[in-house]
């Protein structure tokens, strides 16, 4: 029997040794994006879930703060800003007592021009002299408490004196907080670097941080009460597909339609096998380029077996951005190791211009060859690149194979053709 991976746009077919026996090989079909995204945003708007709507909330006087994500996600905010900002006037609040922050996280920061192309001509324009990018390492940045578990929260002066806070944002699978969007756009989105850095560094490793998980994920609850201690509160998040298309809105409460948000993401993605897996061979199609490429790996890593094996295929035609880490891999220490050098603040210097985020993937990736055997199928990689990440380069997946078989003669082998969007969930 063949079975395929999804590359590039294209099915790269291979063969299973004959004892080797799949216990999945299930391929997500693309989801079409709604015809009207504009009247779906007003749709969610106007439904808000466990909140009153955005005219209830307002007020006159108010000092309003929208926030929104940065360019590294494809959330359409010249769609839901200028909505938003329509509402926000009906309230009798005036474009001039709006203020947009683009919530960057640790993130680079845009430029004006790209902040246009971000929100859109119309609510750039009418966000003129009040449309800023969050920095992470502003002086002027509030402390404002701790959270139930310790962390401190810092965030954004315009964020701390906001009279409203509004959100704009993406829900998908989160390999860390569960899901993204809700309150995320708070911690990390508008929180300083030392704060993003005390919460991230704490929860990274805890086995309950992990996808398609909220209840009993520390990562996620701790995101959860800084929003609450920030008084976030109302959010708009889309779920999008890969083409960038708009396939659902939901609006409200930000924990709220969060997990409405999250369980309508789960019924999409999530692929159920019956055991973990002695090899998983994974694409990260349609997630191929740079880091993002590494979701589909730790897809991967949540339904192997320990010691098991993980094909990982991924072009990485554009590696650029993930050299640094690769050089970072090299390095003799463990995971735990250079875990507790980031909670200590001790940062490689080639590493400190980075988002906080990239930085742990130094940790995930040595993890990861720590507890599994990795061979990486790839053209854009050589394969001493791939020898300093502590895995096994393979020049095809069906060399990976025979590879793995020289070890395993027998194994339980799950198949996942589009790695990048996908949720196993081993039953």
């Amino acid at each position: 029997m063949e079975y395929y991976i999804n590359y590039e746009g294209e099915k790269i077919y291979f063969s299973l040794p004959g004892k080797w026996n799949s216990i999945c090989d299930q391929d997500k079909p693309p989801i079409s994006g709604v015809s009207d995204p504009l009247q779906e945003i007003r749709r969610a708007l106007e439904e808000p879930i466990g909140s009153p709507g955005i005219e209830e909330l307002a007020r006159p006087g108010m000092e309003v703060v929208i926030l929104f994500d940065d360019l590294q996600r494809p959330t359409p905010a010249h769609l839901a800003l200028p909505q938003i900002m329509d509402l926000l006037n009906h309230a009798g609040i005036p474009d001039e007592r709006i203020t947009g922050i683009c919530a960057v996280g640790t993130h680079p920061r845009p430029s004006l021009e790209q902040l246009e192309v971000k929100v859109g001509k119309e609510a750039f324009s009418r966000l003129q002299d009040r449309i800023f990018s969050h920095d992470p390492h502003a002086p002027d940045n509030v402390i404002i408490g701790r959270s139930h578990w310790g962390t401190l929260v810092e965030v954004n002066r315009r964020v701390a004196f906001a009279d409203l806070i509004i959100g704009i944002g993406e829900c998908m699978p989160h390999p860390i907080a569960g899901f993204g969007g809700g309150c995320k756009i708070i911690i990390p989105g508008v929180c300083s670097y030392r704060s993003v850095a005390d919460h991230h560094f704490t929860w990274m490793r805890h086995p309950n941080s992990k996808v398609n998980l909220l209840d009993g994920n520390y990562f996620y609850e701790d995101i959860v009460d800084a929003g609450r201690l920030a008084r976030f509160t109302f959010k708009l998040d889309l779920i999008i597909n890969e083409k960038k298309e708009v396939i659902r809105a939901f609006a409200g409460d930000p924990v709220a339609e969060h997990r409405e948000a999250s369980q309508y993401a789960a019924s999409l993605y999530l692929i159920h096998l019956p055991k973990l897996a002695d090899v998983t061979i994974i694409s990260a199609f349609p997630l191929e380029v740079g880091v993002q490429a590494s979701k589909a790996l730790d897809m991967a890593a949540f339904c192997t077996r320990s010691g098991g094996a993980i094909i990982w295929v991924a072009p990485q035609k554009e590696a650029g951005p993930i050299m640094p880490l690769i050089r970072e891999m090299g390095s003799p220490e463990s995971a735990g190791d250079f875990h507790r050098r980031l909670i200590e603040g001790d940062v490689p210097d080639h590493l400190k211009a980075f988002g906080i985020s990239y930085i742990m993937q130094v940790v995930y990736y040595k993890a990861k060859a720590e507890r599994f055997t990795v061979f990486h199928v790839c053209d854009g990689l050589s394969p001493e690149q791939v020898r300093m990440m502590n895995f096994t380069y393979a020049p095809s997946i069906q060399e990976a194979i025979h590879q793995v078989s020289e070890t395993m003669p027998q194994a339980d082998v799950a198949v996942f053709p589009s790695g990048g969007t996908i949720i196993p969930e081993v039953q």
